[in-house]
This record gives C-alpha cells, structure tokens and sequence, in this order.
C-alpha cells in the first residue's frame, strides 16, 4: 500500500487502521514498505476521504504480502484462501488424522506483529523430515518439504500478518516435535502459537494425557469434530 502525497491531507485518520502500524507520521505521511503486510486494511477502512491510499501493482515475491495477509484472497499455487487449510477442523469429513496421530498447527504471526517468510523457513527446517507436511498448505508450496528451505531465497524478506505451517505425526513422536518446536521458538522474532490435533477415542483426547504426564498444560478450546458426516473417515 502506498500515500499519494499530493492528495494526504495529514488528518492522520488512516493511521489506528493498520494492524502492524506501518504508517508512519512526519512531515508528510508515508506506508514503511519494509513493515507493510499489504493487508489493505487502511483502504478497506473507507478512512481516508481524499483517496490518498492506493493499491499499486506488486510484484513477485512482495505479492505473497497480500496472498497471506488477505483472508479473502486466494493463493495462486494452492487456490484456497484464508492462512490454512479447513481439512483440520473438519476432521470426521476428510479423515486427515487418522487413531494415532497427532496433527500441529503452527502459526506465526498475529495482527500488530506480523512475521517473515525467514522465521517460517526456520521452522520448516527444523521439522523437514520428521513429520508429513500438509501439501495443500500454501506454506507448504512454497519450501522444500525435505531439506525445509525456501524455494525461493528472495522469499525470505517478506512479511504477512501470519502464517500457519501444518503437518502431523505419530502419537509416539508428539512430544519429539514440541521438544523440537520450543527450542526453534527461542530463534524466531515473532508470537508462536501451537495447535495439537488428535481424534477422540470414545469421550477421551488420547494424547492429551500424554501431554500432562510431559509437564505441558493442553487448553482443550479449540474446535470439535462431533461426527455429523463422515463419508472418507473409516
């Protein structure tokens, strides 16, 4: 997102619109491109009545800004929208976590932080190898599911409001990848939230005792499957 200059008045109403606070006050006003997610928020925001905010043309790697940070827009590579994928809260339709697996959901970044394509590859690496990644992801599309790396180095210096990396594993291995998630969390400059994902056995979340008996405090809030349709689920 951009200022024209010529038409900013410097009522500074755009400003409290932008979730990673990339406009920035002066003698004139101006969008940090560094900072910018290209979210459109400011413009959606209908704040400034003089037309001064503009969406210009991106191009290629800064685009994957507003692919990430838009939840209506859809990625190009996967042709979803939105930061995921729904499969994961949908688990008794698809069936992608089958009895003894444990599926994560990791995401980086959040409104008023943001995070870089750096940070996730860091992450990414640190996984690559140990766990299934979720091919439909639109991270996914974009790193090298074996060695972690980026694709395309030039990605690395982007930021998006957030990211979410998804990939499972077995049961038996769970608590490996939170070893492996806490300690690459110290090397990456953003919030960091985890998911964990696992079927229902009966009334009972199997590896929920396991992550008690490990020192870890699971929040059981988040969403569930109560089995309405099932038709890919054994």
């Amino acid at each position: 997102m951009k200022i024209d200059v010529e038409k900013c008045v410097r009522c500074q109403s755009c400003v409290a619109y932008c979730p990673v606070e990339a406009i920035k006050v002066s003698e004139k006003l101006y969008i940090d491109q560094e900072t910018c997610v290209e979210c459109g928020a400011c413009l959606k925001s209908g704040a400034c009545k003089f037309d001064a905010i503009y969406q210009p043309e991106l191009s290629w790697p800064r685009v994957l800004r507003g692919h990430f940070s838009d939840p209506l827009e859809s990625h190009p590579l996967t042709r979803i929208s939105g930061r995921g994928t729904c499969e994961m809260k949908t688990n008794d339709v698809t069936g992608r976590f089958r009895d003894g697996e444990v599926g994560f959901a990791l995401e980086l970044g959040r409104p008023g932080i943001s995070a870089s394509f750096a940070d996730l590859e860091k992450v990414f690496m640190a996984l690559a190898g140990r766990v299934e990644f979720e091919p439909l992801n639109p991270v996914t599309s974009l790193l090298n599911v074996d060695t972690g790396r980026l694709k395309d180095a030039r990605i690395g210096g982007e930021r998006v409001l957030s990211a979410i990396i998804e990939c499972k594993t077995t049961e038996d291995r769970g608590l490996e990848i939170l070893d492996i998630l806490k300690r690459v969390a110290e090397e990456i400059d953003t919030v960091f939230s985890v998911c964990v994902v696992n079927k229902c056995r009966g009334y009972e979340v199997p590896f929920k005792k396991t992550l008690e008996e490990a020192g870890y405090t699971p929040r059981i809030n988040g969403k569930t499957n109560v089995g309405l349709g099932r038709p890919f689920v054994e």
